[in-house]
This record gives C-alpha cells, sequence and structure tokens, in this order.
C-alpha cells in the first residue's frame, strides 16, 4: 500500500532562515513510518514546508493533529475522503475529541499509536472494515519503542528525538499525560543512543516533556552520549537546574546548547494555581545562572492571563526579564486546550468565548480573563514581547550571553532573536499577535 503521513499547517511556507531557529513538530509521523510494515511504501508531509499532492494516489492517509491544526487537518481529510481514500486521525486533539475527529475520518487512533496503527494497517490490507476507534488500552513499554524513520522529506536542520513519555507534574494547562500518561516511562538508554548514532543530522531536539523528571536516567543517556559529536537542546524544569550541578556539567559536556524551561508566570500564586509545583520564583535566577556558567544558552516560556493575574503581571515580568538575562524567551496566551483541567474548569463557568480551534494557538485570547478584559490582556503580552524584542536589547543578547558557544549555536540564537523582533514589531502596526 502507499500511504502518506501528514502535519497540518495553514500559515505560509516557512522560509529557510526560520528552519536554523524551528524546533521540530513532526517527530510523532516518524514513529508512526517505523512501526508501518517495511513492505509499504510510506511518505511524509510537513506542510510548514511542503505542499500535499491531493492528485496523488494513496491507500491511506494518517494525518496527527494538535488541537490549532485540527481544522486543517479536517479539511485535508475531507478532501482525502471524497476521493475514496481511507483516511485515519490521530494525535493529540483527536485523542481528546475522538467523535468530533470521527466526523472527518474513517477511523481515529486514540492515545500513543504503536499498539493500534499496525491492527489498522492489517485491517486495511486484509480488506476488512476499519474499526471506528483504535483505542490503545494500555501505555506503550518503552523497550518497544522503535527509533524513528527519517528520511529527506522534511529538510530542517534540527532532528527531534524522544527518549521518555509521560510526565507526573500534572500541570492543569498541558495536554501530554492525555496521550503519554502521568507515569514516566524510560526507553533503554542504549536504544536512545542507537537511534542518535543513526541520525545524519549533527543538531537534535529532545521533544521529551523535561529532561529533569528522572535525572539518574538522564544523567546515564548524557554520559553515554559524550563523545557523539552532537549538539543538542531539550526542556528542563526550574527546581533540578537550579541545584543538580552534575546534570549540568554531564548536559553541556554530552552537547546540550540550549535548556528550554517552562517559568511559565513570575507570579507564584499563578504557579500555585495551576499545579506547576516545580518552579518557586526565588530560584530562577540561580537556574539561569548555573546554565549559564556550563555554557549553555537558557530559552524561557511565559503564559499570561491566569486567574490570578492582573495587569501588573506585564511589567513584573518585564522587571523579572531583565534580571534573568535569557538567551531567548516566547510569551503565550494561556490557552484551555481541550481535554485539561483548565478547559473544564473555564468551560463550566461559560467562559469559553470560541471552540473555533484554529485559534488555540497561544497568539489568541480565546476564553474571558478573570481580573481583565481580552483586550487587556493583548496588549499586555504585546507590552512585554515588544519590549524584550526590541531591536536593541536583541542585538545585546546575541553579542553578549552564553560562553562557549560555536558558530551554529551562535547563528541559532541570533536567527531567534531576530525572528521574534520582526515578528512583534510587525504586529505592533497590524494589531494581530503572531501565532
Amino acid at each position: 500500500m502507499r500511504i502518506l503521513l501528514v502535519s497540518p499547517f495553514s500559515g505560509k511556507k516557512r522560509t529557510l532562515l526560520y528552519r536554523f531557529g524551528y524546533l521540530p513538530s513532526f517527530l510523532s509521523l516518524q514513529q508512526i513510518a517505523a512501526i508501518t510494515p517495511e513492505k509499504h511504501e510510506v511518505e511524509i508531509v510537513d506542510e510548514k514546508f511542503s505542499d500535499i499532492d491531493f492528485d496523488e494516489e494513496y491507500d491511506l492517509v494518517g494525518i496527527s493533529c494538535l488541537t490549532c491544526n485540527a481544522p486543517r487537518g479536517y479539511e485535508i481529510a475531507d478532501k482525502f475522503r471524497k476521493r475514496g481514500v481511507k483516511v485515519a486521525l490521530g494525535g493529540y486533539h483527536p485523542t481528546v475529541l475522538p467523535d468530533e475527529a470521527k466526523e472527518h475520518a474513517d477511523a481515529v487512533v486514540i492515545g500513543e499509536a504503536e499498539l493500534t496503527w499496525p491492527k489498522l494497517i492489517d485491517d486495511l490490507e486484509r480488506g476488512k472494515k476499519l474499526k471506528p476507534f483504535y483505542v490503545s488500552e494500555e501505555f506503550v513499554d518503552p523497550k518497544l519503542i522503535p527509533p524513528a524513520k527519517r528520511t529527506d522529506d522534511i529538510p530542517t536542520s534540527i532532528a527531534p528525538i524522544q527518549a521518555t513519555r509521560g510526565c507526573p507534574v500534572g500541570c492543569k494547562f498541558c495536554t501530554v499525560h492525555r496521550v503519554e500518561g502521568r507515569v514516566h516511562r524510560t526507553r533503554p538508554v542504549e536504544n536512545v543512543i542507537e537511534e542518535i548514532q543513526s541520525i545524519k543530522c549533527k543538531y537534535l531536539f529532545f521533544v521529551d516533556a523535561s529532561m529533569t523528571i528522572n535525572t539518574d536516567y538522564t544523567k546515564k543517556l548524557f554520559k553515554e552520549m559524550i563523545g557523539l559529536n552532537k549538539r543538542f537542546d531539550c526542556y528542563g524544569n526550574v527546581n533540578v537546574l537550579a541545584r543538580d550541578d552534575k546534570l549540568l556539567k554531564l548536559a553541556s559536556e554530552a552537547g546540550c546548547f540550549r535548556w528550554q524551561v517552562g517559568f511559565e508566570s513570575v507570579s507564584q500564586a499563578a504557579i500555585n494555581s495551576v499545579g506547576k509545583r516545580t518552579n518557586r520564583i526565588e530560584e530562577y535566577r540561580k537556574a539561569v545562572k548555573k546554565i549559564k556558567d556550563y555554557g549553555m544558552m537558557v530559552a524561557g516560556l511565559f503564559m499570561f492571563g491566569f486567574d490570578t493575574d492582573t495587569t501588573d503581571v506585564f511589567d513584573n515580568t518585564l522587571e523579572m526579564l531583565k534580571e534573568l538575562d535569557l538567551d531567548t524567551a516566547a510569551f503565550a496566551i494561556l490557552t484551555p486546550y481541550p481535554g485539561t483541567a483548565i478547559f473544564e474548569e473555564l468551560d463550566k463557568q461559560n467562559r469559553i468565548l470560541t471552540k473555533d480551534w484554529s485559534k488555540y494557538n497561544e497568539g489568541n485570547v480565546v476564553f474571558q480573563p478573570k481580573n481583565m478584559t481580552v483586550e487587556q490582556l493583548l496588549e499586555g503580552i504585546k507590552k512585554v514581547a515588544t519590549g524584550f524584542y526590541s531591536f536593541s536589547n536583541a542585538m545585546r543578547r546575541c553579542i553578549g550571553g552564553s560562553k562557549n558557544l560555536c558558530v551554529y549555536d551562535f547563528f541559532s540564537k541570533f536567527v531567534r532573536n531576530m525572528l521574534f523582533t520582526r515578528h512583534f514589531h510587525r504586529f505592533l502596526f497590524s494589531g494581530k499577535y503572531p501565532s
């Protein structure tokens, strides 16, 4: 059979420059390709970079959707089904809203695909009618997660990889536990190392929820990565990064060049309200300093719109950003994704303003804030983003910052700063927050 796997996207195609700062999100498709029997021909299309040829002949189209790209995924599915092509939908959004997804698909894959996708393929190959839902009744044994099947279909400079699944923290705004569960599962270190050695690309991005959940495992992995001549990016939590010098030392020696840190807020009340027990505000500066002392960069991730937030949060965030000396930062509007505790709370309170999933991209206000207006939230995040990404601040960060950066690391940092600067200054005049 000929199978097409699609990551939907409805915006403009990404430029070559963008690919240096792009953190890849298509690993799930490569993992699905890996569990597809070798006798079948598999093609992967990430719409961020490539177009879908709807005139090509396929026996099956598999589409993996987040909430923000679900409408585009449904559109693609409908087009193929009109031509008589079988379509399967999976990913975070179809997992939490399978009945909705089923309206646009012959089958919906719910949860992890390793135990269900091969059954779907077998049913189709045997000419059996596809089941409406293929449900993973248990979480896959991490020993059974195969290395991703990597192709040249997606031309980026960073290769995604996954060492662990699941997150026990349980933040109220996060969807990870709905697909991967709350139990943290680790792939055998030797399996991860073997996969890394097979990747041609020098730069990797660990898509794991956090590489600081099981530090014994991570230290073992990083120790084995030393000498592989790879550079990588990963997520980590404040509580560990502020204290564990051994982990940071091994990370640096293994090739880590940047930690993505979910600070989320400069308000402890906000942090506590969403259950992110790994974050204490007083440890933010210490965590950033330690990471940078070991020669790595820090990308800070922040959200606005928590029920405890007032309009003071924007100026308070700008003040702390001056002290933290981050290399890059991303600013998001709190988004109540379906399947999260926050969505359920706001929906019960009739505070969800729209269920147009295309607006659930962390750049639109889709709920009624508690202590400010929608306009104040938009103006506030705009103030923070354009303040942090002023041209003078961006250039200062590019010239100064972390020690021992190689040319590519510096270029990646420069591109991310300049891209965000361009985007945020553009929306100053359009009034539209960039997603």
